[in-house]
């Protein structure tokens, strides 16, 4: 229920009628603090803060004569104001209105996004101390590797959802940002005052310089960044979708009592939400080419730039949105089968154990490049032959030179491998 209210929130955020009531208060701050400067009258202001309001079905009338949002915007603003209207956008361009705007709302997206992410950092810490010793095989080009845990796996997990929290907090301060400096940011007819006064009451910060527009390589930043916490998810994703395949099943998504997972095989359990997952990844990552193609504009302003934001910042912010609250539940109701890791584990008949053997030979003073092929040569047996690693290791000649039965026994333990995970997770305080 409170991820259903948060993707509302989201999508609240973008709607028109948000849209127009973040514009209308720039408007309205605008006017207090050209009444503060005395260059419109306080009671004027005041008039305006207490009767300004729109109705949006009236705005897309005005739209249909004029041909332009924003003169429709304040024109419909007008008519419920009266004569104190002749005050409002004065000295504006529109967008001083608009990319102020826009920067409360990408503020206010970017503020659900970081809850969103707080939230499954904490699933991924809970879950990964709860497997923080379940021994798994570890998969380099999808072939096994060395023992790993799946806590780490989740730590490592939650490491990047870390990173991506920090990312975030970065763009969404390049883009909490207001301009009121006029039609090539020059000031040329407002104070900047005005500019100043604005965004401090929105909670903006005043852009250094601007011309027209707010240069948009902030705008990029920020759908970058959805872009790779999008891939962050996608990574998770498919990391499950592979652990849920029949042939490994060391975990899957949560199947309900109800669920059916295909429309003509009753024994399906498909990952259904990580392949939707990985799918919308695709989509936020077009969508920062996009931003980046906005970054050059003509001169002091083209509004190239326009038609894209409207689709690409809440295209991406809303799926950003909903793709955090899909991996929050399925970390949350991981099914994980600790029997299946161990088993995949032993798969290989102990070759997981290779590095350790040949490390221990070179440590008794074997030449490195002859220990691996001595047991390089049993692995390969193993793999093509089925015969037995650790018996072929026992039995070789030269490396009994160097290695009794006991100590390939102990090679051979997989909690030997993992004594360091200790070690790890308390970096993350786990």
């Amino acid at each position: 229920m409170i991820q259903r209210y948060t993707r509302e929130k989201m999508g609240h955020i973008w709607s028109e009628r948000n849209e127009f009531e973040q514009m209308l208060e720039v408007e309205i701050l605008a006017c207090e603090a050209q009444a503060e400067l005395g260059t419109i009258p306080k009671e004027a202001a005041k008039v305006i803060r207490e009767k300004a309001n729109f109705d949006v079905e009236r705005i897309h009338e005005i739209e249909k004569e004029t041909n332009h949002d924003i003169i429709s915007f304040v024109t419909a603003v007008g008519e419920y104001v009266g004569e104190e209207a002749k005050y409002i956008h004065l000295g504006l361009t529109s967008t001083d209105v608009k990319d102020t705007a826009l920067g409360a709302m990408m503020k206010q997206a970017c503020d659900i996004i970081l809850e969103d992410l707080h939230t499954l950092r904490d699933v991924l810490r809970r879950r990964a101390a709860e497997f923080k010793y379940t021994p798994m095989v570890g998969r380099t080009h999808g072939i096994h590797g060395e023992p790993t845990t799946f806590g780490l796996k989740l730590c490592l997990w939650m490491a990047e959802i870390e990173r991506d929290i920090e990312r975030l907090e970065h763009a969404k301060k390049n883009v909490a940002v207001g301009k009121m400096s006029g039609a090539v940011g020059t000031y040329s007819v407002n104070d900047p005052y005005i500019e100043k006064y604005v965004c401090e009451k929105l909670g903006l910060e005043p852009v250094k310089i601007a011309t027209q527009v707010i240069q948009r390589d902030r705008h990029a930043e920020l759908c970058s960044t959805l872009a790779i916490i999008a891939s962050t998810l996608d990574k998770i994703a498919l990391e499950i979708r592979h652990l849920q395949r029949t042939e490994v099943r060391e975990a899957e998504e949560y199947f309900s009592p109800k669920q059916k997972g295909s429309s003509a095989m009753p024994h399906k359990r498909n990952p259904i939400t990580c392949e939707r997952i990985c799918g919308l990844a695709r989509v936020v990552r077009g969508n920062a080419q996009a931003a980046m193609e906005d970054v050059a504009l003509w001169h002091e302003r083209d509004i190239s730039h326009s038609s894209v934001e409207r689709v690409i910042l809440p295209d991406s912010t809303i799926t950003v949105d909903y793709m955090l609250s899909l991996t929050i539940k399925v970390i949350d109701k991981l099914l994980v089968y600790p029997d299946n890791m161990m088993k995949n584990l032993e798969l290989t008949g102990g070759l997981i154990f290779s590095q350790q053997i040949l490390t221990a030979l070179v440590d008794k003073g074997a030449v490195r490049d002859q220990a691996y092929r001595w047991v390089q040569r049993h692995a390969m047996a193993r793999w093509l032959e089925g015969k037995d690693f650790k018996a072929g290791l026992k039995g070789d000649e030269d490396i009994k030179k160097y290695l009794t039965d006991e100590e390939i026994d102990h090679l051979f333990d997989p909690h030997r491998m993992l004594r360091h995970v200790d070690t790890i997770m308390a970096r993350f305080g786990l």
